[in-house]
């Protein structure tokens, strides 16, 4: 019997179930190895090193003492958030691509 959906009924919705499961498995495999990868980044010729998990969490940042400056807090506060947002912008695209090399063709960018 032939339902109203271009035949995607028995044995083919079945199929189509197998797939969506292993893409499904694929896909949290990538995220677990994502997830255990590292990142880092440093600013101000590497006088200010962060290092982020996958996780988006950080794991360490390394100041060295030529980077403080008690009458300059602020050039040591840019020199912090720019290690830091450099390291997770690595990690983000670094998920992005990943995800977006195991999407079905045409649907990149949708993960």
């Amino acid at each position: 019997m032939r339902n109203n959906f271009g035949g995607f009924g028995g044995p083919n919705m079945q199929q189509l179930m197998r797939q969506a499961q292993k893409m499904q498995e694929k896909l949290t495999q990538a995220q677990e190895a994502l997830d255990q990868k590292e990142y880092e980044a440093s600013s101000g010729g590497g006088v200010v090193t962060c290092r982020v998990s996958g996780k988006r969490e950080v794991l360490s940042l390394n100041i060295k003492p030529e980077a403080v400056d008690p009458d300059d807090v602020e050039m040591l506060q840019d020199l912090i958030l720019a290690a830091v947002n450099e390291a997770l912008r690595q990690c983000e695209k670094d998920r992005e691509d990943t995800m977006n090399a195991m999407a079905p063709g045409g649907m990149g960018g949708l993960l």
